[in-house]
């Protein structure tokens, strides 16, 4: 079955991404196309971009790159859990694609965004302009959240924003798992000549 990585994107300590992401990865699960992964940026600590060599050369020097390469070249299709800082992705998320060259490829990316009455929807786009360019398939189905904090319940503990967002995870999902299948051989091939 091909995986799907759900990345939490935040890394602040008071940040919701998390809440968000364990939603959609319900959903993904229900959607039953994928395996899926949740990754959570936090967890590797990456410090502001610092390879001594170009990441196309895949030559890392440090071990959270090595760890932070190894873990995303084994997803098939990547979704962004995110919201947007001051109209932009959070800088943790740029610092994170930048870390990376040829793991990102080939794959199809699909965008979970969150926040207040622009859903999260500028950073998004940003976002998807910075991924084109590792030759990828972002697709045009996403799932935009306005006014996330109203669907968490009182506790903080759980995340729920409706049927409707619940529909957009699936048609994201449906188009993502076509994607992935095409896409399969390329991301096949390139393993193959990189090793």
């Amino acid at each position: 079955m091909l995986n799907l990585q759900v990345l939490i994107t935040t890394t602040r300590p008071t940040r919701r991404g998390p809440l968000v992401a364990k939603w959609f990865a319900k959903q993904a699960r229900k959607h039953n196309g994928f395996s899926v992964e949740l990754v959570d940026l936090a967890e590797f600590n990456l410090p502001i971009f610092d390879e001594p060599n170009h990441p196309r050369k895949q030559d890392y020097v440090h071990e959270h790159t090595k760890a932070w390469s190894k873990t995303i070249q084994r997803g098939d299709a990547h979704v962004f859990v995110m919201p947007e800082y001051n109209s932009a992705p959070p800088s943790s998320l740029l610092n994170a694609i930048t870390y990376l060259n040829h793991e990102w490829s080939y794959k199809p990316y699909g965008f979970v965004s969150y926040g207040g009455v622009s859903a999260g929807t500028r950073g998004a786009m940003l976002t998807k302009t910075v991924m084109m360019a590792f030759n990828v398939v972002v697709v045009p189905q996403a799932v935009s959240i306005p006014f996330f904090s109203k669907h968490i319940d009182e506790a903080g503990k759980s995340f729920d924003p409706g049927e409707v967002q619940e529909n957009a995870a699936s048609a994201m999902l449906d188009e993502m798992l076509k994607w992935a299948k095409v896409t399969q051989p390329l991301r096949q091939s390139r393993l193959a000549t990189s090793s």
